[in-house]
This record gives C-alpha cells, structure tokens and sequence, in this order.
C-alpha cells in the first residue's frame, strides 16, 4: 500500500529499543513484504515487458525522466542495482519489473532482492533504534502542536508538487521543436526520400522499431551524433509521454550542427497505431 515506509521503519526501531516490538518479528514482516509486493512486480514486468514501467513512470511526477533514468541506472549495474533499489526514488519503483525484462532468473531477483530489503530494513530500523529518545522527543512535540503538524506537512507537501509541477512546465515549453506526425513519416518513407530515423529509446525497449531505423540510446547520442548525415531530415522517436526523450535528442543534436531534426509526435506508439490501423487484418 502507499504509506510512507520510511518513518514506519523508524517507528518499528524505536518501539524495539523500548521492548514493545520484536527485532526479529521486524525484520520477517518486512522481508516478507518485500518479497511479496517485488514478486508481484516481477512477474507483471516479465509478462508485460516494458509497457508495465510507462504505466509506473506515469504516476509519477517527472514521467518524462522517471523510465529513462531508471533503465540507464539499472543497464549500468544490473541486478546489483536491487541492493540499493529502495533507498533510490523512481528506482525503487521500477526495479524489479526491471530485473524481469533485463533477462534476470527469478532465484537470482529474490536472492538480491532480499539482501537489498534486508539492508534497507536494518539501515531504517536501525536509524530509529539508535534515535528512539529523539523521535520521541518529536511525537511529543507533535502531539502538543495538535492538527498544526497535519498542516505543515500538508503544506510542505504541496509546495513541493507545485515546484515539481512548474518544473515540468518550464521543460515541456523549452521542448518546443518542430514535430512530425507517423502518417507525415510514413509518407516521406514511401515516397523514397532520404530520410534518417533514429531510434533513442534504451536497450530494454529496442524491439518493435520503426523499419531501418538507427538505433542510438539517448545516453549513446552525444558521443555517436557523428554516425547521422547532416545533409537530410532527421527523425527521432521514443517511447515516452511528450516525446520528452526525442526532443531531448533534438536539442542536442542542434547544438551539434544537425538542424533538420523532427522528434516524432506520439513516438513509438503513434507509429504502432498508424501500422495495425493500415494491417490487412485490421481492414485498412
């Protein structure tokens, strides 16, 4: 459930330290919790492949940077990304279903799974053991503040939203690049003129791209921006809300010296509409 497991893990050792909770019922319980909840994650990752972390990153309030941070983090360190996963926002979030696409077994998820769990659990409780004293001190003080601490938090919280929000705004409106729709793609292909179209998607979603496409991760473009004739239209697709990705791309390789870029609008996914909507089995 989203309850805030962090100040619950300090909660858990500070009761342990006064002798009103068990040490080792703490750490079965969140194990088990664990386990259960990135399981459940896993299995969903390994049968719905990389649609499940665009379904995530969405909830989250950068979904534009939320998929591509965390598939760079977890292609740079691989399973041993689960050990600190949880301490990790966004990447906590998508770190199992992560595992299942990369290829990784199950016995080798839960093994790492389970140690990173284990260092999270005793890093949190631990902090609340050593602490207990303090944290009372600050739910004393909470309690004598009455509904003013619900206020407070609340407010810093929505602070935070609306400079996270505003953020975002700033990027998408900086983001303003000439974008090109898949049917305009589709009819540039056909007619036989030279056009480049490259793919900056990361090495988990390379499957379904658009045919002849250059496949160029948007972490590889700066260094491979060579690779990509100067002298034709560009376009760049990806598989993130906005195009954020390709328009990313876009910017880049403008300062490069390549100014005939196009991110394409809808990205993969328009590209995917517009062939199974003109599929003979689909009657168009």
């Amino acid at each position: 459930m989203p309850i805030p497991s962090g100040p619950l893990l300090l909660a858990c050792g500070a009761l342990a330290r006064s002798g009103r909770m068990s040490p080792h019922l703490i750490a079965l319980n969140g194990l088990s919790a664990c386990l259960i909840a990135d399981s459940f994650w896993f299995m969903v990752g390994r049968r719905r492949g990389t649609r499940v972390l665009r379904l995530i990153c969405r909830l989250s309030l950068e979904p534009d940077s939320c998929v591509r941070q965390t598939e760079t983090s977890f292609h740079r360190y691989g399973v041993r990304s689960l050990l600190i996963a949880k301490f990790v926002p966004g990447l906590s979030a998508v770190s199992a279903p992560l595992s299942a696409i990369s290829g990784v077994s199950l016995g080798k998820f839960v093994l790492y799974d389970l140690i990173g769990s284990l260092i999270w659990l005793v890093a949190y409780a631990g902090l609340g053991y050593l602490f207990s004293n303090q944290l009372d001190r600050i739910a004393d003080y909470a309690a004598r503040m009455g509904s003013w601490v619900a206020v407070l938090v609340v407010g810093l919280l929505a602070a935070w939203i609306g400079w996270k929000y505003y953020q975002r705004q700033r990027f998408l409106k900086k983001l303003t690049v000439d974008r090109i729709t898949a049917t305009e793609l589709r009819a540039k292909l056909r007619s036989g003129e030279q056009v480049v179209v490259v793919d900056v998607r990361s090495v988990f979603e390379s499957e379904d791209s658009i045919p002849g496409a250059l496949h160029i991760p948007l972490e590889d473009l700066d260094a491979r921006h060579a690779d990509i004739p100067r002298d034709r239209d560009i376009v760049l697709f990806c598989s993130c809300p906005n195009e954020a990705s390709s328009a990313r791309a876009a910017l880049l390789l403008r300062k490069r010296g390549i100014v005939r870029v196009h991110p394409l609008y809808g990205g993969v996914d328009a590209w995917r509409a517009l062939e199974q909507a003109s599929s003979p089995a689909s009657g168009g």
